[in-house]
């Protein structure tokens, strides 16, 4: 839309996916993402803050103890995951807000996850330096997501569909977090690449 800006545009976007999104996801989650986010969650600890917490799709994986708040850009998708976490009776703290300006005070969690969220940020860096500026020192980033594949056949791929998507949905294929997680001064601890390289998942540090 006209005079719109990125931020707009994504929660557009995904206020208008929300209802197929967990249909859709599933599929991907099957063939391409499979135990990712069983991964984030036996990481997690603490007071932890998902960012672009979507339709609550992690909700129920984090472990007995974790008190867990989620921030996302879309109302649509934030009213599934308030679903979502009643059916599992979930008391948690779930609201509207921007990853590249999380609506809370310095050092206020111990672990920050995004899952699948990096990928359609607008400002990717912006929301990295907000993820560190909420962790305690020592604090543990979780992410996970799609990035440019290590092999030319499928880079060739993603970045064909992302001059799609890139432009009717703010949705990137060929970007990659973990140089940015450094920049951000985060340290890392473990990462690993699947599916080609096409896959990543990140476990970083806030230096104490």
């Amino acid at each position: 839309m006209t005079g719109e800006s990125p931020t707009e545009r994504q929660r557009r976007v995904w206020d208008k996916a929300a209802p197929a999104y967990d249909r859709q996801i599933a599929f991907f989650e099957r063939i391409w993402f499979g135990g990712g986010r069983d991964w984030l969650a036996t990481r997690a600890q603490g007071r932890l803050l998902e960012v672009a917490v979507g339709t609550g799709r992690n909700l129920g994986l984090y472990p007995p103890g974790v008190a867990v708040t989620g921030v996302e850009l879309s109302p649509e998708m934030l009213a599934i995951a308030r679903r979502h976490a009643a059916s599992l009776r979930l008391d948690l703290d779930l609201r509207e807000g921007d990853a590249q300006r999380l609506p809370f005070d310095d050092a206020s969690f111990d672990t920050v996850v995004c899952c699948l969220g990096l990928c359609t940020i607008p400002d990717p860096r912006r929301a990295l330096a907000e993820m560190h500026r909420v962790l305690v020192p020592g604090g543990r980033l979780l992410l996970l997501d799609h990035v440019r594949s290590t092999w030319p056949p499928v880079y060739a791929g993603q970045w064909l569909l992302e001059q799609v998507t890139g432009r009717t949905a703010g949705e990137y294929f060929t970007r990659r977090q973990l140089p940015l997680v450094a920049e951000a001064g985060f340290e890392l601890v473990e990462s690993e690449r699947l599916k080609a390289g096409s896959i990543e998942r990140v476990h970083a540090t806030k230096p104490a």
